[in-house]
């Protein structure tokens, strides 16, 4: 898991393109609850791999990649949503549907190879129940 910075991380730069696409495709959307919703969920996700990352912390990192999977879910929850009161087209919910699963599945891995980096507290070991007379 070499990199420099969050910019690095091909998570982040997919995520920050399907925020622009979003925002893009909502853009006009009449229905203003929605729009703010979904907007503000594509934001969320680079915005949590970004401000995780500067942390500088593995274990803060990890927290706000977790932040950044749950908005991946909520993002995927607004596009069906979405596609149902025909505020988005079949195609464009065909191509953002599994966009939102491969960057969920890639959040998953970092955090997965963060959590190999972070080493494991000892198991605490219950006191002897015997007393010493």
């Amino acid at each position: 898991m070499a990199y420099q910075s969050f910019e690095d991380l091909e998570v982040w730069q997919r995520s920050c393109r399907l925020a622009v696409e979003i925002f893009q495709l909502f853009g006009d959307c009449k229905n203003f609850v929605m729009r703010d919703q979904i907007q503000r969920a594509a934001l969320s996700i680079p915005s949590n791999i970004a401000e995780g990352q500067e942390r500088d912390s593995r274990k803060e990192f990890t927290r706000f990649l977790k932040i950044a999977q749950g908005s991946c879910g909520e993002l995927r929850t607004q596009l069906y949503i979405a596609r149902k009161l025909n505020l988005l087209n079949p195609e464009d919910f065909g191509r953002l549907k599994p966009e939102t699963k491969e960057i969920a599945a890639m959040l998953r891995g970092l955090i997965r190879a963060i959590d190999r980096q972070i080493p494991k507290k000892p198991k605490r070991t219950a006191p002897s129940s015997e007393t010493e007379n």
